[in-house]
């Protein structure tokens, strides 16, 4: 089967993106942004774009570990703050996680995951408030249109600007904007459960599923176009149900109307 995922011409996806930051930051009616910098490659993305748009005097970076996280996460996003000189501050949201993680004894590891990433985006909007930023978000378009996130958590955000971007497609912005290659090259991990990864929940790589979704969604082919491609069709099927099933998500609550 050909991968002939869309590849970006970067110099005009910089130039768009970091312009689609300085417009919606005016419209806004502000000029400084605070993002939670988890050491991977969306976040450092979205740092490098917000370094680029704003100056680095207008960005506060927040890393947020909980005490089980990857001494890896907070080592790369040391070193991103150190390379392009960051504002920062870490807040250790163990504290917060445990609170109410005590009064249900038997909770699940997901769930525990979902509390730490609310934990982690009430910080980050309250450095906001301080800080008068507004809250950039780091979800790419994988991730949006398969519904890896959590819901007013690291989904929440108030501008995100790589949100139109495959994985695929975020590696090479990466690349061309001088993130660590350490960094890109990393398996993705929400870093919220030890030892897990984005591919190891999926059961798939972000290669494969973004090659598949670039012609499912972006060339629109039907089922039976994209068999005929060369995708198989239980993989096809999984990833339409994750799609119809997490399209919540992305949406503003419905409302009933009387």
């Amino acid at each position: 089967m050909k991968n002939d995922v869309l590849y970006l011409d970067t110099a005009v996806t910089k130039r768009t993106l970091i312009n689609f930051l300085r417009t919606e930051f005016e419209k806004a009616g502000f000029s400084k942004a605070v993002l939670g910098l988890s050491g991977g490659v969306d976040s450092a993305l979205v740092c490098h774009l917000a370094v680029a748009a704003f100056g680095v005097e207008n960005l506060l970076v927040v890393r947020m570990p909980y005490r089980t996280s990857s001494a890896a996460s907070l080592e790369h996003a040391t070193l991103l703050i150190d390379t392009l000189g960051l504002q920062h501050e870490t807040v250790d949201i163990s504290g917060m996680v445990d609170a109410l993680v005590a009064v249900s004894p038997n909770m699940t590891p997901h769930r525990k995951g979902n509390i730490m990433a609310r934990a982690r985006m009430t910080a980050i909007y309250d450095r906001s408030m301080a800080w008068n930023g507004l809250v950039l978000g780091t979800g790419n378009k994988t991730e949006l249109l398969l519904g890896y996130g959590t819901i007013f958590g690291d989904l929440a955000a108030a501008v995100n600007p790589v949100g139109d971007l495959y994985k695929t497609q975020v590696r090479q912005l990466a690349r061309d904007m001088g993130v660590p290659e350490v960094i890109i090259n990393k398996p993705p991990s929400a870093d919220l459960i030890p030892e897990q990864t984005d591919e190891t929940d999926f059961g798939f790589s972000y290669a494969e599923v973004d090659n598949l979704l670039y012609h499912m969604i972006d060339k629109q082919m039907s089922q039976q176009k994209l068999v005929e491609h060369g995708f198989a069709l239980p993989f096809i099927e999984k990833v339409q149900r994750m799609i119809e099933q997490s399209k919540f998500k992305g949406e503003l609550p419905v409302i009933g109307r009387i």
